[in-house]
């Protein structure tokens, strides 16, 4: 049998911090924050390990040429056990996300799981790969906004996706290398990304009684915190990035994917923070620096 260890090294365990803040972000953006939008963040990392089990298991021929190390390769993990443990976790996050948010939440898991496991057994390896995984964390946000108005979740969802297709551009050359126009576009990307995550929030209804200073001081604070946490996430993502233009090695593009997977939450901690939650959006984006240390345990690679 696998030892936890190896298990956590398949699910690729510590990447999930980047998961939660896509439920947080739909869910600020709809008006649903509440008592249920923990346990759908919940069915969304299951969903997110079930992906990577099963990424694992399509790629075990292919890992045994080009990364032995990994679980199945190595004979650490089965891949009967790796597939079962993908269909396990699908059915516990599909369950989880029924019973924490009813029919409406089923009508986004649902869909969600299915590209999950598409872009696993059919669309990684074809041009359509990165619009596919692309779809999947769009829908991971509008998993969180499923109680509410999707609509309102659209552009989160359209601005997590966008920076999910330019960490997934650049992985599918963490073993050969990129070529030098490709980093020169995510990064043009990740620029644009930024910028919409810091555009200033919607004006807020004023309440009655409010000194207009401190209303104004708040305002203010409302205002800067998106464009703070985009800007680390720009910083962080996109630094990588650049040094992936000047050396466009396999080695500086594995690098490039690690800050994009571990940056992730500084860019949703934007977007919850510009719909008007602060504090939660700085409590998302503080699962960097620890996505950061557990990522030189486990690769989210």
């Amino acid at each position: 049998m696998p030892s936890p260890a190896d298990l956590a090294e398949l699910v690729r365990a510590p990447a999930a911090l980047s998961v939660p803040g896509d439920v947080f972000a739909g869910a600020a953006a709809a008006g649903t924050l509440g008592p249920r939008t923990p346990a759908l963040a919940g069915a969304s990392v299951l969903l997110y390990w079930a992906g990577m089990a099963a990424n694992d298991w399509a790629d075990r021929r292919l890992d045994a040429v080009e990364r032995p190390e990994r679980p199945i390769p190595s004979g650490r993990v089965s891949p009967p056990v790796a597939f079962g443990l993908a269909a396990g976790l699908t059915a516990a996050g599909l369950a989880l996300a029924t019973a924490a948010g009813g029919r409406r939440a089923a009508a986004v898991a649902l869909p969600l799981a299915a590209t999950v496991w598409g872009y696993d057994l059919a669309a990684k390896n074809t041009a359509a790969g990165p619009a596919v995984m692309a779809a999947c964390r769009g829908l991971d946000v509008l998993l969180g906004a499923s109680g509410g108005r999707l609509r309102r979740a659209v552009p989160a969802a359209v601005t997590v996706a966008a920076h999910t297709w330019t960490v997934t551009a650049l992985s599918r050359r963490e073993v050969s290398g990129a070529e030098a126009g490709l980093p020169l576009r995510t990064l043009a990307g990740t620029a644009l990304v930024a910028a919409a995550a810091a555009a200033p929030p919607a004006a807020r209804t004023r309440r009655a009684g409010d000194p207009a200073r401190h209303r104004v001081r708040l305002v203010r604070v409302a205002a800067a915190l998106p464009a703070v946490l985009a800007g680390w996430y720009a910083a962080r993502y996109g630094g990588a990035q650049a040094r992936v233009v000047a050396e466009p090695s396999a080695g500086r593009v594995r690098a490039a994917v690690g800050a994009g997977i571990t940056g992730l939450p500084a860019l949703q901690g934007a977007l919850t923070a510009r719909s008007g939650a602060g504090l939660l959006g700085l409590a998302v984006a503080a699962a960097v620096p620890l996505g950061r240390r557990l990522a030189r345990k486990v690769s989210p690679t």
